[in-house]
């Protein structure tokens, strides 16, 4: 089976995007849709399985980075655990905010992401103007979910990014970007090779952030290279940080 990008994703349906450069593709609604390997030891503070952990870790990281993390759950995808997660996060040159939606596929020293963005345009906050006055400002804010102690910091959690309100609103990119990603995760094909490798156990142990059970440790040193090789591809050039709408995007490099 031939990869796409050089990842280890083998087929997605990808009726209605356009490819932009490879692994990366755009709708007419202004989506983004991304496919991603990194072989590097994944970045997630904690394993899947202590998800409570993970949870409060992934919201008070991506609140220290000034966004909001809207949801983060556990699932599969063609088989393989994964964490899907919804962010948003400032725009910064201009006021709104993007919205991203993910599937984390962590292995033992290596990552697959299934990235979806999308951002607002010239109009902003109308969601949540609408949101906040049919459920009353004192309803609106509520405490982080994954916290349990009010508010993190970053964007704020309140009730106009929950799913019930998507109908509402069917060209908001917060509703595009969820629509995207449920329809997309149902297609993914990943490559036996990928699919096989060990779980990601938890992060290499060091100081704990929080109170808690301790994360699973490892042994000895993590060895740099990659574990997944692939199918041959053809080289591409070589390609850095992409930016989209005032969002950063990180692509794997070639």
């Amino acid at each position: 089976m031939t990869s796409i990008a050089q990842t280890p994703v083998t087929g997605l349906d990808l009726t209605g995007f356009a490819e932009r450069e490879p692994g990366v593709w755009t709708d007419a609604a202004g989506i983004i849709l991304s496919v991603h390997f990194f072989p590097l030891v994944p970045d997630l503070p904690a394993p899947l399985h202590e998800l409570e952990r993970l949870r409060f870790e992934r919201a008070r990281d991506v609140a220290r980075a000034g966004g909001g993390l809207i949801e983060a759950v556990a699932g599969t995808v063609d088989g393989v655990t994964a964490l899907r997660q919804l962010i948003k996060m400032p725009l910064g040159s201009r006021p709104g905010q993007a919205f991203i939606g993910s599937w984390t596929l962590p292995k033992d020293r290596c990552s697959t992401v299934v990235k979806v963005q999308a951002a607002e345009g010239a109009t902003t906050g109308l969601r949540e103007a609408v949101v906040a006055d049919r459920v009353e400002p004192a309803n609106y804010f509520r405490p982080h979910p994954y916290t349990g102690d009010g508010q993190l910091g970053g964007l704020p959690y309140h009730v106009a990014d929950l799913e019930q309100w998507d109908a509402q609103f069917p060209d908001h990119p917060l509703t595009l970007v969820r629509a995207a990603l449920h329809r997309i995760t149902p297609t993914v094909e990943l490559h036996e090779q990928f699919k096989v490798l060990p779980p990601f156990p938890g992060p290499v142990a060091g100081p704990q952030s929080q109170p808690g059970p301790s994360p699973s440790p490892r042994s000895g040193p993590v060895p740099p290279a990659p574990p997944y090789s692939g199918p041959a591809a053809p080289v591409a050039p070589r390609r850095g940080w992409l930016r989209r709408k005032g969002v950063q995007a990180c692509c794997p490099e070639s």
